[in-house]
């Protein structure tokens, strides 16, 4: 049986990023997904600026732009009685695009089997043992051997469950996403819309789609779509995709052997449309760590840098996670905050400013 570096459960933003530098790094690396791509996902499929350094470091800025997208000029705030604040987004080469999931992650993964990683799609781990070395075992009864494991498989992280280390976790909210048809006149816009039973996201994700995500408490869910059916005219057979939890705590990326990357370590408020970054760039850095200790490094050494360098991806973020966390459990209080700004819109311009920043 082949003994690879690095096994990768999971093939998403993180997952790929994590095996396209590993395997520029020159090491053995496996990436197994469950899903065939392309595949969709719920998503607000919203890129920040943040992204696009981590795409040149693939090589890949041309051909995300390549893909159909929107570029976003703005954010609109929705309180729940109407009143409205626009913010405006960097323009530019490094501006804020929108881009369909399915498009993205594809072209993600297909990075990493051009760059040399062994991509299995399809494949479903069951079964994880560690003695030396890890073995995974497969839902079609295969078996795979890695040195090092890094699981990448998202918020409800089998990798996680497998290992016991899985925290509990509410079934606060609900989230249903689809693309529907894109209203004419939509404009290049985000709209944030705080409602009585939860909120609404809405992204143009080329000329004729609208990336329409809703999130509500299980209760009230249903009285969410039926308002997405009326205000977008979207008929009752609308297929919509879902996920819950929204939010969970965290898991530490390092372990023995063993590392969490993307929404399988941390999971954000996905209000703020920072996640794709967040897993992008963490597997970069999980990446580097892993090099360093497969050829030698000091591995104390080498997981304080990655420790620091994980921690400085969130400095002076998490701040805007909580705030974001809140105003959205309470959609009267995310409404107070809309009405707050319209006489002083420092605060939504900071929170918004800091999410747009280009270039991390």
């Amino acid at each position: 049986m082949h003994l690879f570096d690095v096994a990768i459960v999971g093939g998403g933003p993180a997952g790929s990023s994590c095996a396209a530098s590993c395997a520029v790094a020159g090491l053995r690396t496996l990436v197994l997904d469950r899903e065939k791509f392309p595949r969709e996902k719920v998503c607000g499929d919203c890129l920040n600026p943040s992204c696009w350094p981590v795409f040149e470091r693939l090589e890949l800025t041309e051909r995300v732009r390549d893909l159909p997208h929107s570029k976003l000029s703005s954010v609109e705030f929705i309180a729940i009685d109407g009143r409205k604040v626009i913010v405006d987004f960097p323009s530019g080469a490094g501006c804020e695009i929108s881009v369909k999931r399915s498009l993205l992650d594809d072209l993600l993964l297909n990075r990493a089997g051009e760059l040399g990683a062994d991509v299995h799609e399809q494949t479903t781990a069951t079964g994880l043992s560690e003695n030396g070395h890890w073995k995974i075992e497969t839902a079609s009864g295969e078996f795979f051997q890695a040195r090092i494991l890094i699981g990448a498989d998202g918020r409800n992280s089998t990798v996680a469950r497998l290992c016991n280390l899985f925290p509990a976790s509410e079934r606060e909210r609900v989230a249903l996403q689809a693309h529907v048809p894109r209203p004419r006149d939509f404009g290049e816009r985000v709209v944030l819309q705080f409602l009585p039973e939860g909120y609404s996201g809405q992204a143009p994700v080329n000329e004729t789609q609208l990336n329409l995500c809703l999130v509500g408490t299980p209760p009230t869910i249903s009285t969410l779509r039926r308002w997405a059916e009326r205000q977008f005219d979207v008929p009752a057979n609308q297929p919509w995709r879902t996920i819950t939890p929204l939010t969970r705590p965290p898991i530490p990326s390092a372990h023995e052997n063993l590392f969490f990357i993307g929404d399988a370590a941390r999971v954000v408020e996905p209000f703020t449309g920072e996640g794709i970054y967040y897993a992008l760039r963490s597997g970069e850095l999980a990446a580097n760590v892993i090099a360093k200790i497969l050829r030698g490094y000091d591995r104390n050494s080498a997981l304080r840098d990655f420790g620091r360098a994980y921690a400085q991806m969130y400095r002076g973020r998490l701040w805007i996670n909580r705030l974001s966390r809140a105003a959205v459990l309470r959609p009267h209080l995310g409404s107070l905050l809309i009405q707050a700004a319209r006489i002083s819109p420092a605060i939504l311009k900071l929170l918004t400013a800091k999410v747009v920043s280009p270039g991390r």
